[in-house]
């Protein structure tokens, strides 16, 4: 069970910290990723965190966006900064068990609701 947090209306250029908070005991040894839904496209991959800590980031994200892990409260976060209006969407957070795959839907078998996320201009 993920449930997310976070989402918000900012100005181009601020931040935002999108939190997904994790239900179970073995949430350390889950891969997390981050994925986003604009208004008519397609979900697309933010980022993800292995249960090692490694850190794997789209093109789109790399230098503005940081995702890390509070594995003793459960907790896998998204900070978003200089964000810009081609940002804005649905962010949903996923898992997987022990995965070593990132970058597809596929890829998960968990999923969130989600947080809408709105950058102004």
């Amino acid at each position: 069970h993920l449930v997310e947090s976070g989402g918000g209306l900012v100005q181009a250029g601020g931040s935002l910290r999108l939190s997904c908070a994790a239900s179970g005991r073995t949430f350390s040894s889950y891969t997390m990723g981050w994925f986003r839904q604009a208004p008519g496209k397609e979900r697309e991959f933010v980022a993800a965190i292995n249960w090692n800590g490694g850190t794997y980031y789209a093109d789109s994200v790399k230098g503005r966006f940081t995702i890390s892990r509070d594995n003793p409260n459960n907790v896998v976060s998204l900070q978003m900064n200089s964000l810009k209006p081609e940002d804005t969407a649905v962010y949903s957070c996923a898992a997987r068990y022990r995965s070593m795959r990132y970058y597809q839907l596929r890829d998960y078998d968990y999923w969130g609701q989600g947080t809408q996320v709105t950058v102004s201009s």
